[in-house]
């Protein structure tokens, strides 16, 4: 009995020490010291970046020899002048010409356009009684040869003669594009006939000396009228305008639907630049583009913008989409994902050691150019048979760096804070063993992944793109985003910014043009 009432004494004596410890460990000041004192960091201001959309404008050469052969006239006439006119009287010189389809070839930033032509020469007129005797001698004097003994006894009265008009008509095209939105056509053009004869009261003549000059002269008058249309056409400027219109807007960056906060990209076009056409074998293409300043804004805004009256030439590049986007992340946001990767890990996490943190709650804020973690954690000392711990907040400083390669944002330079070290004192001198394990633990646990913020920005962007994709008879628009990267890390007391670069490419094909 006596033996049983001593163990009893011995079980009550020990559940009372048991709990004044977990006593003593519930009101003990939890790690209670002051925090660190934050330096208030002023509003990020807005900020905007610069983008670019180029894209090549590709006119098949097919499309543009499609073109003029709708636009140009397929029967040509007209009347000549009398080879003559001292011999030949009433004369009625004709000539008619058809061509055949245009054709376009290009090869050294040239675009070249040709044809074919046929057609029929006919002179009609008498010859004079008294003009007989000389007729021999003035077309042999024109013509060349010894006319005369062919005419010599002829009875000439009348005159009805044919000949047949062969050969092609060429067109070169240097094509300039000036800073007015006009392009400088540098057209030149080239008739070549065929050497065909016409008999004129038993006196060959020959066509394309005769013929060729009023040609000639025709053609050019058409090719006069035709480059000072083009030098004229408003076309170009006026497809920019309307696509600067559209451009310069506030895109909302979710649907309808979605519920706040709302964000919205809003797209401002300041500068208009253009590349010098280029010609090959395939193809003429026309590089246009625009400059804009870009930035995310949490309401919708209504931007202003100028159309310049002026385009900036500059060398040609393949067609690309560069879009900045600054990434707001509220540390409230940050706080979520910390939290997540940090709350119920042990330290160390081998268990080799004399004290085991145990992390409750992590958060983040922001000071002067560095970021401090607090973390509510649970020490205890695994040398104490009765494991005696408390809980404490401690903090710890780090520098932000932001990983390019991988997207996420480290931290450096982790030290624990003065302030912690009074927490971990009450813990007692085991527990301030923990500090490395806590410092390393940080430096390569506390990783903010961005990867998911990079990619809806890139789906939110990528859909903004897709507004200008269009596909029809006329014109085929091919633009997407194929990266987006971060670029540059600021923060202020309530957010951290991200800069987000989208990159893709941007192409346009012309299926039809109007007529020239």
């Amino acid at each position: 009995m006596r033996a049983k009432t001593v163990l009893i004494a011995i079980a009550v004596i020990a559940v009372s020490f048991f709990m004044s410890l977990k006593a003593m460990d519930w009101l003990s000041p939890n790690g209670a010291t002051p925090a660190p004192v934050l330096a208030a960091l002023p509003p990020l201001p807005a900020v905007s970046r610069n983008s670019s959309i180029i894209a090549p404008i590709e006119i098949p050469l097919r499309v543009i020899g499609a073109s003029a052969d709708r636009a140009a006239p397929r029967n040509f006439g007209g009347k000549a002048a009398n080879p003559v006119p001292q011999l030949l009287q009433n004369a009625d010189i004709n000539w008619t010409a058809a061509r055949g389809t245009i054709s376009a070839t290009g090869a050294q930033n040239a675009l070249s356009l040709a044809t074919p032509l046929n057609g029929r020469l006919n002179i009609k007129g008498s010859i004079s009684d008294s003009a007989k005797g000389a007729l021999g001698n003035a077309l042999g004097s024109l013509l060349g040869g010894n006319v005369a003994k062919q005419i010599g006894s002829l009875n000439i009265k009348n005159v009805n003669a044919d000949a047949q008009i062969q050969g092609n008509v060429a067109m070169t095209s240097r094509p300039v594009l000036a800073a007015n939105w006009r392009i400088e056509p540098n057209l030149t053009a080239q008739v070549n006939l065929g050497d065909t004869n016409l008999s004129v009261a038993g006196v060959r003549v020959n066509v394309p000396a005769q013929l060729k000059p009023t040609i000639d002269k025709a053609v050019n008058d058409q090719l006069a009228t035709l480059q000072q249309r083009i030098r004229n056409d408003p076309l170009i400027e006026q497809n920019a305008r309307r696509e600067w219109a559209q451009m310069c807007r506030s895109i909302p960056l979710q649907g309808a639907t979605a519920p706040p906060p709302h964000l919205w990209l809003e797209l401002r076009p300041i500068k208009a630049v253009a590349a010098q056409p280029r010609i090959d074998v395939d193809a003429m293409t026309l590089t246009l583009g625009i400059n804009a300043e870009t930035r995310i804004t949490s309401t919708e805004t209504k931007p202003d913008c100028p159309f310049p009256a002026t385009l900036d030439i500059v060398a040609a590049n393949p067609g690309r989409v560069s879009i900045g986007v600054p990434i707001d992340l509220p540390f409230t946001d940050i706080n979520k994902i910390l939290d997540a990767q940090l709350a119920g890990k042990t330290f160390p996490e081998d268990g080799n050691g004399s004290v085991a943190v145990k992390v409750k709650k992590a958060t983040v804020a922001a000071s002067g150019d560095r970021l401090l973690i607090s973390l509510l954690v649970d020490a205890k000392e695994k040398r104490s048979w009765f494991g005696l711990g408390a809980d404490a907040t401690v903090h710890i400083w780090g520098k932000p760096v932001l990983d390019l390669a991988q997207q996420t944002l480290r931290l450096t330079d982790v030290k624990l804070a003065v302030e912690s070290q009074a927490a971990f004192g009450l813990l007692g001198a085991a527990s301030q063993a923990a500090v490395p394990y806590l410092e390393k633990a940080l430096a390569e646990k506390a990783v903010i992944d961005l990867k998911p913020f990079a990619a809806n920005a890139r789906k939110r962007i990528g859909t903004v793109v897709n507004d200008y994709q269009k596909n029809d008879d006329r014109l085929r628009v091919d633009a997407e985003i194929t990266n987006l990267r971060l670029d540059g890390l600021a923060f202020d007391s309530t957010k951290l910014r991200v800069i987000a670069e989208a990159d893709g490419t941007a192409k346009i094909t012309v299926n039809s043009l109007p007529g020239l």
